[in-house]
This record gives C-alpha cells, structure tokens and sequence, in this order.
C-alpha cells in the first residue's frame, strides 16, 4: 500500500478574516502545481477499509468512535474554501441560515458531476442557504476528486462555503444533516444479481455504521446507489441510533418517467398530472400507479379510457425507460438522476401541495396499506416541508393494483432474505425470483 501523507498548503500574502489552510490524506504520488508551499509528514497507518460482511443474528455493532487530538479539530477543507469560511466577518451573509453539512458519495461520477453544481448555485437548498459540501469517493478516484473540487472552486458559487474530499466515510460523514450515496458498484459481464446485492451491501452497510458512528443524529439519507431499496434497508440496518424514518431510496426518477408519459398521451404539460406512485422496488416490477394518479385534477381513468395501453404499454414504458434511453444515447441517464435526487430533497424540504403526493422509498413498517414490514418500499408520502414525511392515507386500489404490488412486494422480500448476513438477520439465502434489474444497474 502507498504510504499514506498529511499535506498542508499556504497561501502566502493573503489578508483574510479566517485563515486556515489545506488538509488532506491521500498517497505520496500526487503531485501539485510549483507555485504552493507544501509540507509533508506520513500519517499514522489508517483504519482498515475492508468490510466484514458477517454480523451476528439481530446485532448489528458500530466501531467505537477514539477521540484524538486531530479528530476534536473542525476537518479542514479544499483550497479557497477554507480562506472564505468566516461568514460572521462578511456583511453581505448576515441574512444567511445557519450552514449544512451535504455528504455525497460517489462524488466523481456522472451523477453527482451534476448534482453538485445544482447543490452550490442554491438551487435545492435555496438562495441564502450557505453549505459544505463533503466528497467521498475512492482510492482510484480521489484525484477525480480534487478536479471536482477545482471546478467548485472556479464556479465562484457564493454559498458554497466549504468542500471536503476524501475516502473515509468516518471522516467524510463527521457532522452531515444530508447524506446522498451515489456511489455503487456497476453490474459488469456475468455479475450475479446476488452477488451485485452482496458486494453493495457491504458498501452500504460500512456507510451506515459511519454515519451512526459521526453523523447528525438527525441526518437524512438517501441511497441513489443500486440495488437502492435494499442497499437503504442495509444501511438503515448498520446505524440503529438514527431514525429508520430518515432514510430514503431513490424511486423519483421513476416517478417522473410516469408523469411525462402520462402527460404525453394526455396531450397535456406534465405539470398537469400530480398524485403519481410508484410502488415497490426501483426494479423492473416497480409500479406505476395510474389508478391513483390524476390529470388537470381529474382521475387519470377518466381523461385517458386506454385501460389496455396504462396496463401494459404505459407500465413497460416507465419500467424500461433507463434501457431504451442507453440504447438511444450510450449512457445511462445521469442528468435526470440528478434532476430528481434535487426533487426528492425538496419535496421533504417544502410542503406538498394541498392535496397532492410524492414517491419515496421509505421503512414499511407503521404503513397503511398492508404491504409487509420490515422492508424498504416506494409508497405515497407527504411533507409539512420539515424534512420529514407522513404515509397517504386516502389511497384507493383495485385488484390489478394489488396483483402488480403483490409481486414487487415478493421481489423485495427475496433480497432482503439474500443480504441477511448484512442486517443482522442471520444466514442468507438467495432465492431471487428473476433477473428483473434495471438497465442503469449494469
């Protein structure tokens, strides 16, 4: 293993409020520009990255948290962030709130090169919302990292106060109300969807003790990163000390597939269609629910009467979107990812309208519609805007509603059975119905 070095950077005849200065870890083969000052000392050996993927039945153990010298200092961060930080000096931010802290793993792929521009100009957040912005990523890519960072720097984004990288969730997920896992293994050629479930899990299960260990005890999690609904029950499952209520799985893009193909045959905008579920697992047995779903305010069944086309063609279409689109342009669809992980934030973060509804992967558990506990299922919510949710309650359904929930419902107790080892539940066992992943996920 390279030796691991601690580097510190000056910034030399530099008149500030705050001074601090440039601290990371990563190997001694990085090199920089000429013109900074760099000091150099080794660090001592770093915790082990491998992941135990054997838990006892029903015990899941998070490694105690050692307190030095270095882990009581505030992190420090990358470049000019760290020279700009004292907002208390700056007249112009005395309107500000209060700053985040926003961990994004995954940081140096495609999903977050877009999602963390929209993060900084104040867009999610809104426009006097200063944050922090922490990278994870991985050995391989922790110089992708510091390009990511370069560009946050260059885009001169006034609310954007700190950046952090690094490839230690301990380190990254210290203090963070937000939490967004991108990051995932690709399924590659002759990958089991059994062992993707594994390998992942592990990922997602040393992320989860790492934010139980540093994070927020409030912090809001939400797993982008496939298989997201049992990758959300893994991680959810490794940090029992935050509430099972704050974790979310990605199903909004889904959603907003649903929405445009709606309003396409509709002949509407798609800001014309609300009260769009979807149901069950971010897999190709999701369901889009057109029973419940309205346009311009009036049941979706009233204003298109194709029962056969929303059973079938409406339904493959939302389910096999991500597939055509990577036949169609080569890649997988990372810009509207992005798009709805900002939907899904702020959909907790401002209050639905009257009337209306949004889908999340969310706990089972306490839900009204009968759907089995102890899973992690795309169900109708609602927000006051607190960042929390509340189930739907005026929900109707028919039987093909319930034949088609039934099956995502199965599917989803499958993997839960397959990464039990990494939940606490005991020994695995993988008796997975089908390959039903989605395209995005190879």
């Amino acid at each position: 293993m390279a030796a691991m070095t601690e580097l510190y950077v000056s910034y030399p005849n530099t008149t500030l409020h705050s001074q601090s200065q440039l601290h990371f870890s990563y190997s001694s083969t990085t090199h920089f520009s000429k013109h900074r000052r760099i000091s150099i000392r080794t660090l001592p050996p770093t915790r082990n990255k491998l992941v135990s993927c054997s838990i006892a039945p029903n015990q899941i153990e998070s490694p105690p948290t050692v307190l030095t010298d270095d882990s009581k200092k505030k992190p420090e961060c990358y470049g000019v962030f760290c020279l700009t930080y004292d907002l208390k000096a700056e007249d112009e931010t005395k309107s500000w709130k209060k700053l985040i802290n926003i961990a994004v793993s995954g940081a140096a792929g495609m999903i977050s090169n877009h999602l963390l521009f929209k993060l900084a100009s104040g867009e999610v957040f809104g426009p006097d919302q200063p944050i922090a912005l922490k990278l994870l990523g991985s050995e391989r890519s922790l110089q992708a990292l510091e390009g990511v960072a370069m560009e946050l720097e260059d885009s001169l984004f006034p609310l954007l106060r700190e950046v952090s990288i690094g490839i230690d969730p301990y380190d990254i997920f210290q203090d963070v109300e937000w939490a967004l896992l991108i990051g995932a293994k690709p399924r590659g050629p002759g990958l089991e969807r059994a062992d993707l479930l594994d390998i992942n899990g592990q990922i997602f299960a040393e992320q989860g003790k790492a934010l139980n260990a540093v994070a927020s005890r409030n912090v809001k999690v939400m797993v982008v990163g496939n298989p997201c609904n049992t990758n959300t029950l893994i991680c959810m499952k490794n940090a029992p000390n935050i509430p099972a209520k704050n974790f979310h799985a990605l199903t909004r893009l889904d959603e907003n597939r649903a929405k445009c193909q709606l309003a396409l045959k509709a002949g509407v905008f798609y800001d014309k269609v609300s009260n769009m579920t979807i149901w069950g697992n971010h897999s190709t047995t999701q369901v889009p629910d057109f029973l419940n779903a309205r346009i311009l305010g009036v049941p979706v069944k009233e204003i298109i009467k194709d029962t056969k086309w929303l059973e079938e063609e409406f339904t493959e279409k939302v389910q096999k979107r991500g597939g055509v689109l990577i036949q169609k342009w080569g890649r997988s669809s990372a810009a509207s990812t992005a798009v709805s992980i900002v939907d899904a934030i702020k959909s907790l973060i401002t209050p639905t309208p009257e009337g209306d509804w949004f889908s999340s992967g969310v706990y089972t558990n306490g839900n009204p519609y009968g759907i089995s506990e102890g899973l992690v299922f795309s169900m109708p919510c609602q927000s006051k805007g607190d960042g929390d949710y509340e189930f739907v309650k005026n929900v109707i359904f028919d039987d093909y509603l319930r034949q088609r929930i039934a099956k995502t419902e199965a599917e989803l107790m499958a993997e839960k059975r397959c990464v039990a080892h990494l939940t606490g539940e005991g020994i695995a066992v993988c008796d997975l119905p089908g390959d039903t992943m989605l395209p995005g996920e190879m």
